[in-house]
């Protein structure tokens, strides 16, 4: 059986792992708990082929001690009780637990006792979100680490590296050829290593043309240096926010097609909220339904709540007015710094003024000054009216400014 490239390159050292600076680099988190042999259990995260398992093994390799590899979704009962009891025989067994979000209940009980004790010290592996789709349980017994798409750069020096290593002796790759490889794994390198194996069925010499021909991937212009993407990400952005829907399933159909299914979803969430908020606010919950189906079909399924999320926000009423109310306000509170009404604090230090917030009277809630007194004018929001519901929201915020300046004037008179 012939071992695939990206099994057979797999590292064994943290110095060789790729990408990940965050957690492997000098200082950081899992190098010092390498360095001082103080592993914690944990669960890293992140897109398919950024390392997740590799990174796991390396942990397990660099401090000398034994490991299990357990499959959530095909290992049984039976196999984890084996490693349980491996675990009471060792010193510091580890588990790779990977698909770690699929343990069902069973196994996730069997698991608890043996990781809160300490028989076993677990890595998970998931490129799921753990915040949503990891038992609160386990996630409460874990530290959690994301693992990051590998940078353009960094994949492409490692694929030279490998490139020009003992493995590939008398073969000849393109720096171009290296570069598209690099633009058409998307920061993935199990499936760079899988293209440039490809590759090597055809020649000694691999060329950009023969990687075009083999990846099977468009040519798209989301370039190594990353502008490209961005570029991309940012013309999605304004077709939606200009109303053109054409444009915007465009640029959509570009990143699906990158196989960039969390920039879409993350951008999506992004300019419903940024671009047509209160112009629509139906549209930014039906996104958010949209994200999250997306998100349990993955590619090429997730394209099509994705394609109903872009068409209902390119032609939805837009609203910036949220946006730009919390802008002026950040900027504002930069600036000039206020100290706040004392009977809307937590614990006023005038018991006196406790009773100035009537908790039992809702309708005079709304007569109270809740600005600090020097700015009690100032005004952040400003209603754009695009749509049915701000319009009403308007309506609403003028009148509770009207009765807010005739109490003024009460309080006043009354002085």
């Amino acid at each position: 059986m012939k071992t695939p490239l990206a099994h057979k390159l797999r590292p064994t050292k943290l110095d060789h792992v790729i990408g990940q600076e965050h957690l492997t680099g000098s200082g950081q988190i899992i190098r010092q708990m390498v360095e001082k042999d103080a592993l914690f259990s944990m669960i890293l995260y992140g897109n398919p082929g950024t390392g997740k398992t590799t990174l796991a093994t390396v942990i397990a390799q660099e401090l000398k001690r034994p490991f299990r590899m357990f499959n959530a979704v095909i290992g049984s009962k039976k196999d984890l009780v084996a490693i349980f009891e491996e675990g009471k025989l060792s010193n510091g067994l580890i588990v790779i637990v990977e698909e770690i979000h699929r343990l069902n209940k069973d196994k996730q009980d069997l698991l608890l006792p043996h990781l809160e004790d300490g028989t076993i010290t677990v890595i998970g592996t998931t490129t799921s979100n753990p915040y949503f789709a990891i038992n609160p349980a386990i996630r409460s017994r874990v530290h959690l680490f994301e693992i990051l798409p590998i940078e353009a750069n960094d994949l492409t020096q490692a694929l030279r590296k490998i490139a020009d290593s003992e493995d590939f002796n008398n073969i000849e790759v393109d720096n171009d050829a290296l570069e598209l490889i690099t633009q058409h794994s998307g920061g993935d390198m199990r499936t760079a290593l899988n293209i440039l194996e490809l590759c090597l069925i055809a020649g000694k010499h691999i060329t950009r043309e023969m990687v075009q021909a083999f990846s099977k991937q468009p040519s798209l212009d989301i370039d190594s240096d990353g502008d490209g993407h961005y570029d991309v990400l940012s013309g999605l952005q304004k077709s939606i926010r200009g109303s053109d829907v054409d444009a915007a399933l465009y640029y959509l159909a570009k990143l699906i097609l990158a196989g960039d299914q969390q920039s879409i979803e993350r951008r999506l969430i992004a300019i419903a909220y940024e671009d047509i908020g209160l112009g629509n606010p139906a549209a930014v919950a039906r996104t958010l339904e949209a994200v999250s189906a997306s998100n349990q079909l993955g590619l090429p399924e997730a394209k099509l709540p994705l394609s109903v999320a872009v068409v209902d926000l390119a032609l939805s009423p837009k609203s910036k007015s949220a946006a730009e109310a919390i802008d002026r306000t950040i900027d504002y509170v930069r600036n000039n710094p206020h100290q706040m009404p004392d009977y809307i604090k937590y614990t006023p230090v005038n018991l006196e003024d406790e009773d100035k917030y009537p908790y039992d009277r809702p309708d005079l809630w709304h007569k109270i000054q809740y600005m600090p007194h020097p700015i009690r004018d100032k005004q952040f929001y400003v209603p754009w009216n695009s749509g049915n519901y701000e319009a009403q929201l308007a309506k609403n915020y003028k009148e509770l400014k009207k009765q807010s300046r005739t109490n003024k004037i009460k309080q006043l008179k009354n002085q």
